[in-house]
């Protein structure tokens, strides 16, 4: 569900926008004039989504690596899956 707030709440609210954030772990649009304006999350959703994005751009490039003929053992794929996995468990802990 998108949550879409008015900028005045964010004035005279933020604790209710603050606890919407880390309850639902999704993100408020917020609006000025009717128009988008920001954006706002808790920071532990934040760091979750930099992290799956980051794992997702290393994901694509591989595929481009193999696409372009680069070959890896299963020895170097299992490596490096590993570190991207603890790359992104290291950063919801943070």
């Amino acid at each position: 569900m998108i949550n879409i707030k008015p900028s005045a709440i964010i004035r005279k609210n933020y604790n209710q926008i603050s606890e919407l954030c880390r309850k639902t772990g999704e993100p408020v649009y917020i609006t000025k004039n009717g128009e988008g304006d920001l954006v706002v999350m808790d920071v532990e959703s934040f760091a979750r989504r930099e992290s799956i994005i980051k794992l997702k751009e290393k994901l694509l490039q591989s595929e481009l690596d193999i696409q372009k003929g680069q070959a890896y053992s299963v020895k170097e794929t299992i490596t490096a899956m590993r570190k991207a996995v603890a790359e992104v468990a290291d950063a919801r802990k943070e």
